[in-house]
C-alpha cells in the first residue's frame, strides 16, 4: 500500500468537497456508525469528507496522523480499531488517530486507491508517509509507530512537545496570495491556470522549491488526467509503440502502480537506441521528479537505468 502513496496522492482535493458541505444544513436522522472503540479520548477523532481537510491534512502540519479506513461490516477492523485506540490512548498526543467509515465517506478511500479494509494510512505534513493493509498483531503496530515517530520526531513540532508533556502551538504562516490562486485553480482543476500561476512564481523567484516541486506536480496532473486507460493495452499489445509506452507509464503511475510504470519505461529503454531512447530517459527522470529522492522505488530505478544505459 505505500508504494502507491508517496508524492502521487493529492490530499487537497477534499478541500472544496469539505467547504461546500460544510455550508449545506444540518439534517436530521440516526448518527454514522462509529468504529469499534477500545478507548483514546481526545486523541482518537471521527473524520468525515467535510473535516477531513481540518482534522488530517491541517492537524498533521503539527503532529502524525494514522488514519483507519474501516467499515461496519468489516470483521478484521473490529480486531485492528480498539488496538489502535488503545495505543493512540497511550501516546499521551504524540500522534492521533482518525477514524474513517468508508461507507459514509467513499471518496477518501477512493483518493487513497483503498482495496481492501482495514487499511491504516500515516499522514505527516500534509502528506501520506506509510500505509498498511489487514490486522497487524499489537507489538508489530507499535513497532511502525515507533518507526514512524522517531523518524519524524524532528520534522513535526507536535510529537515532541506532547512527549514532553505541553502541547504544540500552531505555527500559523501568513497566506501567500499567489499560491492561493495556484491551489485554487487546482481544485478547479483548471491545470493550465495553475500551471501558469506557479510559472510566474518561478519568473520572479527561480529558487523557489515549494514552487517548483508544484510545478512538477500539476504538469503531471493535466498529462495524467488526459491519459487514455486503454494505454496500457495499447503499449502491451505494441511494445516499438513509444508513444504508448509513455501514456501507459503516466497511468500506471498515477493510479498508484509506481513500480511498474518505471519498469515499463526502462524495458522501453533497453529496447531503443538513440533519439528514442533520449526521449523514454527523460520521460523516466521527470517521473521520478515526483517523488521524494530517498524514495525506495526511485533509487531502485535509477539503478535500473543505470544498467540500462551502460
Amino acid at each position: 500500500m505505500s508504494a502507491a502513496l508517496s508524492g502521487a496522492v493529492d490530499l487537497s482535493g477534499l478541500k472544496a468537497r469539505a467547504d461546500a458541505s460544510r455550508q449545506q444544513p444540518a439534517e436530521g436522522g440516526a448518527p454514522p456508525p462509529q468504529a469499534p472503540s477500545g478507548g483514546g479520548g481526545a486523541n482518537v477523532i471521527d473524520v468525515s469528507e467535510a473535516t477531513f481537510q481540518a482534522e488530517v491534512v491541517e492537524r498533521s502540519l503539527q503532529t502524525l496522523v494514522v488514519v483507519d479506513l474501516w467499515a461496519e461490516w468489516c470483521g478484521p477492523c473490529k480486531q485492528l480499531s480498539p488496538v489502535l485506540e488503545k495505543l493512540a490512548a497511550e501516546s499521551n498526543g504524540s500522534w492521533v488517530l482518525a477514524k474513517v467509515d468508508v461507507d459514509a465517506n467513499p471518496r477518501i478511500s477512493q483518493l487513497f486507491g483503498v482495496q481492501s479494509i482495514p487499511t491504516i494510512v500515516a499522514i505527516a505534513g500534509g502528506q501520506p508517509v506509510d500505509a498498511f493493509s489487514g490486522a497487524l498483531p499489537e507489538p508489530q503496530i507499535r513497532q511502525w509507530l515507533d518507526q514512524l515517530l522517531d523518524a519524524l520526531r524532528d520534522k513535526l513540532p507536535g510529537i515532541n512537545a506532547a512527549e514532553q508533556g505541553g502541547a504544540a502551538e500552531p505555527v500559523e504562516e501568513p497566506e501567500d496570495p499567489r499560491f492561493t490562486e495556484a491551489e485554487d485553480a487546482l481544485e478547479r482543476e483548471d491545470f493550465a491556470a495553475a500551471e501558469a500561476a506557479y510559472q510566474r512564481i518561478l519568473d520572479t523567484e527561480p529558487g523557489n522549491e515549494q514552487a517548483k516541486a508544484a510545478l512538477v506536480q500539476v504538469r503531471f496532473a493535466a498529462r495524467a488526467t488526459a491519459t487514455d486507460p486503454a494505454s496500457v493495452a495499447k503499449a502491451e499489445a505494441d511494445p516499438s509503440d513509444l508513444d504508448a509506452q509513455l501514456s501507459a507509464a503516466d497511468f500506471e503511475v498515477a493510479q498508484g502502480q509506481v513500480e511498474d510504470g518505471f519498469g515499463r519505461l526502462i524495458a522501453a529503454i533497453r529496447r531503443t537506441a538513440g533519439d528514442d531512447r533520449n526521449k523514454v530517459r527523460e520521460h523516466l527522470v521527470g517521473l521520478f521528479d515526483l517523488f521524494d529522492p530517498a524514495d525506495e522505488r526511485v533509487i531502485k530505478a535509477r539503478r535500473d537505468l543505470a544498467s540500462a544505459l551502460f
